[in-house]
């Protein structure tokens, strides 16, 4: 069974993260020419302005501060049987919401039994740059890379393999960042709290029946939540309904059945 972290629709978030996530970059470039007057008096001196006009350009990356879905009181651990491997496979995830609780992205870390190595397994909003990849670490670690796998129409699939030594670190550490590119080539981290990781990855795996109830009670708050959006926008107009979409249908993980 595949759990709601790995298949949460996502594209409600386009409209909480836009800004940071894709579209600020264009919507600067179309504002410049509007902020650049066609001619102005001598004595307020443009030319001097220049210099601070580029000090206030950002060089930094844009960060984004997510939190747990409030629903999901810890991360889930599910395990079940690969028919064709005829292996046990166990992952531990947790779905990840902005601070207006809009869903943002999810985490899942792969465990075979038998297996020294694992996979991580990122859910990512749309509109970011492919090449690049994805780039992720704990705190102050060294950054490790991961590629993207596949995409669906609510989001795409980053993975990487990874060991032992960063699985300790995610117990031991506060923050998992992921670093990505958006639209405008502008970097972009995700700052993910690692809060009860070493709880869950450790813990016994759920209940099968408490994981549906559960994966139930995400989709009806986020549709909740979008019908409040809805409401608050004007109700039930074209525009509204494209500020906030329904909830997309799940899609499966990359690679693999929708069942572990």
């Amino acid at each position: 069974m595949m759990s709601a972290s790995v298949r949460m629709p996502l594209r409600a978030m386009s409209v909480v993260l836009s800004a940071a996530v894709g579209l600020a970059p264009f919507a600067a470039l179309a504002q410049q020419p509007q902020q650049r007057p066609a001619q102005r008096p001598a004595q307020q001196q443009p030319a001097q302005q220049a210099p601070a006009q580029q000090q206030q350009q950002p060089t930094g990356p844009s960060v984004v501060q997510v939190k747990p879905e409030p629903s999901q009181t810890s991360w889930t651990k599910v395990c079940g049987k690969d028919q064709a491997a005829n292996k046990e496979i166990c992952y531990t995830t947790r779905d990840f919401v902005s601070d207006q609780g809009q869903p943002v992205l999810a985490v899942a870390i792969y465990d075979v039994k038998g297996d020294a190595n694992r996979i991580v397994r990122f859910l990512m909003p749309l509109g970011l740059l492919i090449n690049p990849g994805i780039r992720f670490g704990v705190d102050n670690g060294s950054p490790m890379p991961g590629k993207y796998a596949i995409c669906f129409p609510n989001g795409c699939f980053a993975e990487a393999q990874v060991n032992n030594d960063f699985i300790n670190q995610m117990k031991k550490g506060s923050t998992l960042s992921v670093s990505v590119q958006n639209q405008g080539a502008r970097e972009v981290s995700f700052q993910i709290p690692l809060a009860d990781f070493a709880k869950g990855f450790d813990g016994a795996p759920i209940d099968p029946k408490v994981l549906e109830d559960q994966q139930k009670a995400l989709q009806d708050e986020l549709a909740k939540r979008q019908e409040e959006l809805r409401k608050r926008l004007g109700g039930g107009g074209a525009d509204a309904g494209a500020a906030a979409p329904a909830p997309a249908t799940p899609a499966p993980a990359p690679g693999a059945a929708p069942k572990p």
